[in-house]
């Protein structure tokens, strides 16, 4: 809680989108993948609606802050390995073969968030069941960005 007279925190909601789907294979236009993170926000912010910092965030309509931020670059070789641009490391892939690499990078995000009690929303776009996005409950920034610091802001 904040102390009498003191300022509350600057509560920011944070995305991670997936950019690889306005590019091919899958190539889905502007709007469509904004939309994802659109439906992910409306979601996070709908199922931690009783949370206080959710309630504080929306009940101040002109300064809420949103920050959306992008999987980093992965390339996959032959050996079935993929390599994050970002950091240089080499991991073998993992779950379904229809997962693209940014897909499994999205939802081992959204273990790390549920393993550390992190209140977010992963969204699966329909019918298909593809896993496009990631919001958090608004947080302050503090609190989160350890989690979310290896990626850079959406472009």
């Amino acid at each position: 809680m904040t102390a009498p007279g003191a300022e509350p925190p600057v509560l920011v909601q944070y995305l991670v989108l997936r950019k690889d789907l306005s590019q091919a294979p899958f190539s889905w236009p502007a709007g469509a993948v904004v939309a994802q993170a659109c439906h992910a926000a409306t979601a996070a912010l709908h199922l931690h609606r009783n949370h206080p910092h959710t309630a504080a965030y929306l009940e101040e309509l002109g300064r809420m802050r949103k920050v959306v931020l992008e999987l980093p670059q992965v390339q996959t070789g032959k050996d079935n390995k993929r390599t994050d641009k970002t950091n240089k490391t080499q991991n073998k892939t993992q779950g379904t073969k229809n997962q693209v690499p940014d897909e499994t990078t999205l939802k081992e995000l959204a273990e790390t968030l549920q393993q550390k009690n992190i209140d977010h929303m992963l969204w699966l776009e329909q019918p298909e069941n593809i896993a496009t996005c990631i919001a958090l409950r608004p947080y302050p920034k503090e609190e989160v960005s350890q989690y979310l610091k290896k990626f850079r802001l959406f472009k």
